[in-house]
């Protein structure tokens, strides 16, 4: 029952009564924090929630969202033994594969769930059949099966999350509906609703589907689009004394199945969808009055999925349709849930659920009261991190069709290097049209386009004999062993331009810096310095470079698709510690950014400057402004291939002067264009690190081998203590592992074990074509990690032997990029 009184003020206002909303507040009250309001415009439930089809599967391909639907399934054995139970069914779930490829993602599938410890089999036909009676087996090749998956009602897990909540102080109030909300200096006051004002510190949208509308209130774009996803329920078959079924799904069919009562439901995901409210012109504008009601069903798009369906339990021919659901759930431009806080101070969302909120819905409430309570995330949430979405996704348009397209695909395989198709051309170089000229491969990434490789149709000295075993040969090209060797050999020239590019000023500047990264960045003007930003754990929330290039001014360089994200960061830890006067200025697309990287490098730029590029003239990790035809360029002398070079910051409307001039120089010493794909190829040889690859907000520059770029000496900054304690209590590491056939290269997330015990599992991996083996890195038990130790790597449930190195494994002494 409502509470009848709205308060003037609370702590934390949540928006949303359906199960995201729900869940959130139950966390809190878990939390201890009783001051918290949920507010809904209708009824709880009248969302998405309602309608959601309720299955609970646990193991995703991302960790974290494993980790947050493993404790769903906890949650709701536990809320349904209290008096509110949350009709939590363990009935088990069964995946089956149709082709080989399914059968082999089925297989890299239980490789990660052994790191969880995770109780995924692999299953063969017959027994399919007798878990799953009513399925025609014609066509499986096999499949999974995880006991410990089950179904839940979402209605009935709201009002238990509701319940609980308010045993632990929460006040719901329903038919309460929001108009406004304020925020002073960037920073959440109050709301506004038809029931009065209340004052805030933290407001958390939760709105489901309307999510995006409460985030235009403030003007932060969450780039959620409701989608018409329809399911039917049969009518009532079963006899009444057979076993529950488990959950079923047909990825190859586009179809899903579930016991309802004594009948199904069936749902899936159509190749024709329909998006709901929103056009590639305008925003969604969802009716006033759109609460707890259906859209119109659409057979003529579901019948694809219907003729599937009964392929594959053919009875669904036969008994007639109960209820025919055709409801609007929200869905994100990646599949991925939108979480966190936003770019207003106080205002966090928990929304873009894209139909498996019901599995992820009690993780979710954990993270993100977790997340309000500390000011930071407590695992690394990257991925459905808010700030992912860069600023293209402000168009109605590219988030559109970026939704449709994942939409369509929900069920399909995604191999290694694989591009997206939709929405293409958002941003470009401004040399876009030199590298298609020049026969350029395009990849995107944060709605930019970059360069992977170039490939010349006429080449001929392509060689193919590296192509790596299974997945990650499907989008592999040889053109990128030609890049590597002319960076490591000659010389490589690479297009960066897409790097996010930060200028921090103010009188205070240097001291706010010095205050929230880990090393020294104050080294005086033309230093430039490689830092991470950590969080109040120790744990690695930016990784960039910092250049002093005034007295009071800062450039920042860091990776593509983390500019929203990491000067977010900074904008946060200003509010946080009272640097009120800094500027924090986005210079991403007013600078070009080329690297010049090889042996050959200062010979080519030598001819096209008068600057001094001597060792002694122009040391490593130093940045200097010089001309090149007359232009003025900040050359920073830094590497991320390791080889002596520079990167190079140019003015959009010079960029293209700048890159002919660098292409005709070097011509006579083998300087060749290169691509994104080499970079990744040299960095691992390396053992560069990347934020996001090996390192994210859950690993500590201690673990991670990144001792040298932080400065104790500082007497204080974000994470030192927490820093200095994880030092001390070191129990694993970042480590480098080969294999010594080059073509046996991981995917990631495969499972580590030492005599079949599990002890970690790959973070990123690749081909070092210099050192001709393959590489992965893995964080494991530093008892572990001596030098020449050897693991096993289960890839597709195949055990390969790696074995542990020093790092780097190339160049330790770093003689190249210092020569």
């Amino acid at each position: 029952m409502s509470a009848q009184v709205l308060p003037q003020r609370a702590k934390i206002v949540i928006i949303g009564g359906g199960v995201g909303g729900a869940s959130v507040a139950y966390h809190l009250a878990q939390l201890g924090e009783r001051d918290v309001l949920l507010l809904d415009r209708s009824d709880l439930t009248s969302g998405s929630t309602f309608h959601s089809a309720g299955l609970v599967g646990q193991l995703r391909a991302d960790p974290t969202l494993t980790k947050m639907n493993m404790h769903s399934v906890d949650l709701y054995r536990k809320l349904e033994m209290t008096e509110t139970p949350a009709s939590w069914r363990e009935c088990g779930s069964i995946k089956i594969a149709s082709t080989v490829e399914r059968m082999e993602e089925i297989r890299r599938q239980i490789g990660w769930s052994k790191t969880f410890g995770l109780d995924l089999r692999e299953i063969g036909v017959k027994e399919i059949a007798e878990l799953f009676p009513l399925i025609n087996t014609e066509g499986i090749i096999g499949g999974c099966y995880m006991a410990t998956d089950g179904q839940v009602d979402p209605s009935q897990l709201t009002h238990a999350l509701a319940s609980g909540a308010r045993r632990g102080g929460v006040k719901i109030f329903t038919n309460t509906r929001v108009l406004q909300i304020s925020a002073k200096n960037n920073q959440i006051n109050s709301i506004l609703t038809d029931k009065g004002e209340i004052e805030c510190e933290i407001v958390v949208n939760c709105g489901g589907m309307f999510a995006a509308e409460i985030g235009r209130m403030l003007g932060v774009r969450i780039p959620i689009i409701p989608m018409s996803h329809q399911y039917l329920i049969t009518e009532n078959f079963l006899p009444d004394n057979s076993p529950m079924l488990p959950s079923l799904r047909d990825p190859d069919n586009l179809i899903y199945f579930r016991q309802e009562v004594k009948g199904l439901l069936m749902g899936g995901y159509e190749r024709n969808s329909k998006a709901w409210q929103t056009s590639h012109d305008s925003f969604d504008a969802i009716p006033a009055d759109f609460n707890a009601k259906l859209l119109n069903p659409d057979w003529d798009r579901f019948e694809d999925i219907a003729i599937n369906a009964a392929n594959r339990v053919p009875i669904m021919g036969e008994i007639g349709v109960k209820n025919f659901i055709n409801g609007p759930e929200g869905f994100t431009p990646d599949n991925e849930f939108c979480l966190g806080e936003t770019s207003v101070g106080g205002f966090y969302v928990a929304a873009g659920f894209c139909a498996h909120g019901i599995a992820g819905a009690g993780g979710i409430g954990k993270v993100v009261a977790e997340w309000i309570v500390a000011g930071e995330p407590t695992m690394d949430l990257w991925h459905m991190d808010i700030k992912r979405f860069a600023s293209a996704y402000e168009s109605p348009k590219f988030t559109l069709e970026r939704v449709t397209e994942n939409y369509e695909a929900y069920y399909d395989i995604h191999y290694p290097g694989e591009e997206r198709e939709s929405a293409r051309g958002e941003n470009t170089s401004p040399i876009y049209n030199w590298h298609k000229a020049n026969h350029a491969v395009f990849g995107e990434k944060a709605a930019w386009e970059r360069v992977n490789y170039y490939h010349d149709q006429a080449a001929s000295n392509l060689d193919e004999s590296n192509r790596p075993n299974g997945w990650v040969g499907k989008n592999w090209h040889p053109a990128v062993a030609l890049e590597h060797f002319a960076a490591r050999n000659t010389a490589g020239l690479f297009d960066e331009s897409s790097f996010a590019k930060i200028e921090v000023s103010g009188l205070i500047s240097a001291q706010f810096l010095n205050s929230i990264c880990a090393n020294n960045v104050v080294r005086g003007i033309g230093r430039t310095i490689y830092t991470q930003a950590l969080n109040s754990r120790g744990g690695i929330e930016s990784d960039y470079t910092v250049t002093q290039v005034a007295d009071d001014k800062f450039f920042i360089v860091t990776g593509t698709a983390f500019l929203n994200h990491d000067m977010g960061w900074l904008e946060k830890m200003c509010r946080q510690l009272g640097y009120n006067e800094i500027k924090i200025r986005d210079l991403s697309k007013d600078l070009a950014c080329f690297g010049i990287w090889g042996p050959n490098a200062r010979k080519i730029l030598s001819k096209l400057t008068d600057t001094d590029l001597s060792n002694e003239a122009f040391t490593f990790m130093s940045s200097k402004i010089l001309k090149i035809a007359d232009i003025d360029v900040r050359a920073t002398r830094i590497t991320y291939v390791g080889e002596l070079g520079w990167e190079l910051y140019i003015s959009r409307a010079d960029a293209l002067q700048v890159w002919s001039e660098l292409i005709a120089a070097g011509e006579e010493f083998g300087l060749r264009p290169c691509g994104y794909r080499a970079i990744e190829s040299l960095r691992l040889e390396k053992g560069y690190r990347a934020w996001a690859g090996e390192i994210n907000s859950e690993t500590n520059p201690y673990e991670a081998g990144l001792s040298f770029a932080v400065s104790l000496k500082k007497e204080n900054f974000v994470g030192r203590a927490a820093l200095l304690n994880a030092n001390e209590n070191l129990t694993r590491k970042l480590t480098a592992l080969t294999l010594e056939n080059i073509k046996d290269v991981p995917m990631g997330n495969e499972p580590i074990l030492i005599n079949n015990r599990v002890i970690g599992r790959v973070k990123s991996a690749g081909q070092g074509y210099t050192i001709n083996k393959a590489i992965a890195y893995a964080y494991l038990p530093v008892e572990n990690t001596k030098i020449g130790t050897k693991v096993d790597i289960e890839m597709f449930g195949i055990i390969k032997t790696a074995t542990v190195q020093e790092e780097p494994l190339l160049d330790p002494q770093g003689l190249r990029m210092k020569s």
